[in-house]
């Protein structure tokens, strides 16, 4: 049994509640500290990969994933015109032994939530305490936490081990890269919303449509609204926009939707249409497309860092929710494994550190989504043979690089379960 007894998760999203139900499964005794005051099921659409929905199973989410997901089909790249350049299937249509998911971001952290409480108790979690400062002496951690809003101080916690999963604007990144500074930003924004609509090819396809400057992503994400015959569309639009844009405190505020609505008037795909799909929702959020560079180290001795606190990345391949979620498997793993704290928190890093600066990095040259790009410069008046412009064998080598960079690689996943 590992020395890791007790463990304190700093952050209440789904790389720390995963955290949380991956360590209480090694045996670990965990406590969660949230900032907000009220974990709410805010957010909009994200995507699951296969090698994310395998820890999930592993952790007994299977039923829970299938009732609330809907299992994604195909993904489908297309010009600003709405011509194909890339199709191909998804999770078990592509042979994969676990399914993608498309789901509500807010749904799937209530459903962790609610795993974490029924598994390792209500007072597991604790909300409205915000992480203030730490200590590691007499070979454990003390950690200080505050009312964010008052400022009033909440007592320590003491463990094993501090695992920061607090966010792109992590307190414990800050503390051990104190002048980092804000986020880079990428030129690009994202404007993104949900909205019930009429389904579009098979009804559980993925789309990306456009290039780097100018791009638009749509997919549903609720299984009850397909059984009725409609779809819940998540949907991304983005821009390229000159200069830097300012700090600002209020990016999760509601917007007006003619900001960026008219750069997308004239794209009716027949099989898709954007600007009605845009006119159709109600509440539109802005977000700019921002990352950090990749760290030289997560752990310090009995403290690491985990999913957006430890690798942000542009949202780009699907991968952010699910990056943290591999983030959690390799902790415990790693936990299980090695006796003495340091040593498993720096045998977590080593497995995960450099695969996720490599998926950052990526990300920066715009991922798989870069068959897009290349064919907006070959051919920005769209064509008449995709062959003229590239070749499958070019589609087809993109794709399957980025897979093997994020990890999950088909043949490579289904082997680690020897089936």
């Amino acid at each position: 049994m590992s020395k890791v007894k007790t463990a304190l998760i700093v952050g209440g999203g789904i790389g720390g509640l995963v955290s949380a139900l991956k360590l209480h499964q090694m045996g670990v005794s965990v406590r969660v500290l949230e900032s907000v005051e009220t974990i709410k099921p805010f957010g909009v659409g994200i995507n699951l990969l296969p090698h994310s929905v395998k820890v999930l199973t592993e952790l007994g989410l299977a039923d829970d994933l299938e009732r609330m997901g809907l299992p994604t089909a195909e993904l489908m790249y297309v010009n600003k015109f709405g011509q194909r350049i890339w199709q191909e299937p998804r999770g078990i249509a592509a042979g994969y032994h676990w399914p993608q998911y498309s789901i509500h971001r807010g749904r799937l952290q209530m459903l962790l939530l609610e795993a974490v409480k029924e598994r390792l108790g209500e007072n597991s979690v604790l909300t409205g305490h915000h992480l203030k400062s730490f200590q590691m002496m007499g070979g454990m951690v003390t950690a200080q936490f505050e009312n964010r809003k008052t400022g009033e101080s909440l007592g320590s916690f003491g463990a094993d081990i501090l695992v920061a999963a607090d966010g792109i604007h992590s307190a414990g990144r800050k503390y051990f890269y104190p002048d980092e500074g804000l986020p880079k930003f990428s030129g690009r924004i994202l404007w993104r919303g949900i909205t019930e609509s009429t389904p579009f090819l098979t009804g559980r396809s993925m789309i990306m449509a456009g290039y780097q400057d100018q791009k638009f992503v749509a997919y549903p994400v609720s299984p009850e609204t397909a059984g009725k015959g409609s779809s819940l569309v998540n949907w991304i639009a983005e821009l390229s926009i000159p200069g830097e844009v300012p700090p600002r405190s209020d990016w999760n505020s509601k917007i007006d939707k003619e900001k960026f609505a008219p750069a997308f008037a004239n794209w009716d795909f027949g099989w898709l249409n954007v600007p009605k799909l845009i006119e159709e929702t109600t509440d539109v959020f802005e977000f700019p497309m921002v990352d950090r560079d990749p760290l030289p180290k997560w752990s310090f001795e009995r403290v690491t860092l985990l999913g957006d606190a430890a690798h942000p990345m542009y949202p780009i391949g699907s991968n952010g929710a699910s990056q943290a979620i591999l983030d959690a498997d390799a902790l415990g793993e790693a936990i299980l494994e090695h006796q003495a704290p340091e040593v498993s928190l720096r045998a977590y890093e080593d497995a995960r550190r450099e695969p996720t600066a490599n998926i950052v990095l990526a990300n920066r040259k715009n991922g798989p989504e870069v068959v897009m790009q290349i064919v907006e410069e070959r051919a920005p008046n769209g064509f008449v043979s995709l062959d003229d412009v590239i070749s499958q064998q070019e589609l087809a080598d993109i794709a399957h690089t980025y897979k093997q960079i994020a990890g999950f690689d088909r043949e490579k996943l289904n082997r680690k379960v020897g089936v």
